[in-house]
């Protein structure tokens, strides 16, 4: 289906930066849960949980999170989402599991990981007890690419993400299946973002991007948040989105990338 008169595959209404939590359980409230927004050419604001009521906090849960996408989604509104978690895992994973497809891999793991249930707890648990789990020296090769991104199963490394990972995958197959084609998770989907005003949710890495912007006075989960909206929006605005979503691979290696996922931005 051709765009819209007007539209261009590259606008969007909203540049979202969030920053991912593993910990509690998805209905728990958490702090370190973040999700900045930005239209084009505008600083990025906090977004706060409309249902967290108690003490007008505005905190988020994962869940919340996940249906809070899904409603702007379902107004209309166009977005582009860059979510601090990885969004699969390394090929030898993959191959020991034979699996041969994203899809097949969130299957696989909601069969095999209980974060996605309401009680479930990703750091209560641990990860040996009721995680899929590899070695932590797996890693994919977005990650191998750069310093700043952890493996997703380095649960004891400063800076890991894998608790976050391995919370945040559930819901990805969530969103993707409520939806359809309204939501295109690059690359999985494809490379190339579609032509039609699909939104469109990319895995950012914080520590690349939060140098770059001054501080003020957010917190450090803020400034991730923060930081992933700002540079979405500015990379859109100066028209170069296109260069980071085809980043400098081989065929061999953009066949790997499709199924492991890449960082928007490394390359």
């Amino acid at each position: 289906m051709p765009p819209s008169p007007g539209i261009r595959i590259m606008d969007f209404d909203l540049y979202i930066g969030i920053d991912y939590s593993g910990a509690e359980t998805p209905d728990s409230l958490l702090r370190g849960l973040q999700v900045f927004a930005a239209a084009a050419g505008q600083e990025p604001h906090a977004i706060r949980n409309p249902a967290d009521a108690q003490a007008h906090r505005g905190i988020w849960s994962r869940r919340a999170v996940a249906q809070w996408l899904l409603a702007q989604v379902a107004s209309g509104q166009r977005l582009l989402v860059g979510i601090d978690h990885g969004f699969s895992f390394p090929k030898s994973y993959l191959d020991r599991h034979q699996l041969r497809t994203w899809p097949e891999f969130l299957d696989h793991f909601q069969q095999r990981c209980t974060s996605g249930m309401p009680d479930a707890c990703v750091d209560r648990n641990g990860p040996l007890q009721a995680l899929p789990i590899g070695r932590s020296d797996e890693l994919r090769l977005c990650e191998r690419w750069t310093c700043w991104a952890k493996g997703a199963f380095q649960f004891d490394v400063q800076g890991s993400n894998a608790m976050s990972t391995h919370a945040g995958i559930p819901w990805l197959r969530h969103l993707r299946g409520q939806a359809q084609d309204r939501i295109h998770i690059w690359p999985f989907d494809g490379w190339q973002l579609p032509e039609r005003e699909s939104s469109v949710i990319a895995e950012v890495c914080s520590p690349m991007l939060r140098e770059r912007y001054p501080r003020a006075d957010r917190t450090a989960d803020e400034q991730d948040a923060y930081a992933a909206a700002r540079w979405l929006a500015e990379t859109a605005g100066r028209g170069v989105l296109e260069r980071y979503l085809n980043p400098p691979l081989t065929h061999a290696e953009r066949q790997v990338a499709a199924l492991e996922g890449w960082i928007l931005g490394v390359g």
